[in-house]
């Protein structure tokens, strides 16, 4: 059966990361498996950078047109059907969390509603150290509003807490209270908390409950960034 992941969350949460974590695990497990860059808005974190590393795991990716060309206005290329229409075993879209990026997701809801049932995961990324996640409210609040967007129900988040290179231990153990309350108001399972192995080997041993953990995602850095210096360089 197909299995297709839908990466959706704000910005700096570490969307891109894992949908390449994602894709090079399945290929890795000898998958065919496409990967699909729906990030209308973001010019910053682009998939398509990483486009020889894809070919060189015979994943396939599909980006918006003109990306990585300067060109700031993008469009979806029509390739974005083929992740409907040929037979991939892993499908992994990386999708803007905002109301543009959702949206772009919308126009392909009749496609993902004829999935096979237990095929779609839409996963809500969540890194509470950026300010559009930073309290309970706010990240239940961008996730209804991605639910409406996209015309897609969550079916589950991802502990993505951290700072970059400057994570520390306190990153998912906070990260794990905040989305725990999350899940215990809106009924949206933890499936899965992502890091470096060092971090989750540490985290994983502290005892936390294992209902708002999921399964643990061992990941490597591929798309590095200075986040804070690109942040600060947007009110310069």
């Amino acid at each position: 059966m197909k299995k297709v992941y839908v990466l959706i969350g704000n910005y700096g949460s570490g969307k891109t990361e894992l949908a390449l974590n994602f894709a090079f695990k399945a290929a890795e497990e000898g998958k065919r498996t496409e990967l699909l860059d729906l990030d209308m808005v973001n010019t910053y974190f682009r998939l398509a950078e990483r486009g020889k590393m894809t070919e060189m795991k015979e994943i396939r990716l599909v980006s918006p047109n003109f990306s990585c060309s300067g060109i700031e206005t993008l469009s979806l290329p029509a390739e974005v059907a083929s992740a409907f229409a040929m037979d991939w075993d892993t499908v992994v879209f990386d999708v803007g969390g905002d109301a543009v990026g959702s949206t772009a997701l919308g126009r392909y809801h009749q496609d993902f509603m004829e999935l096979e049932p237990g095929a779609l995961e839409v996963l809500n990324v969540v890194n509470i150290r950026r300010p559009l996640a930073g309290t309970v409210e706010k990240i239940i609040r961008l996730q209804e509003e991605m639910e409406v967007h996209s015309r897609l129900k969550i079916t589950g988040m991802i502990n993505n807490t951290n700072l970059a290179e400057a994570t520390g231990p306190a990153e998912l153990r906070d990260g794990y209270e905040m989305i725990r309350e999350v899940s215990e108001r809106t009924g949206v399972p933890v499936l899965y908390t992502s890091g470096k192995k060092a971090m989750m080997d540490q985290f994983l041993s502290e005892g936390h409950d294992p209902k708002y953990i999921g399964t643990p995602l061992y990941i490597d850095t591929y798309m590095a960034r200075d986040w804070n210096s690109w942040v600060r360089s947007l009110s310069e």
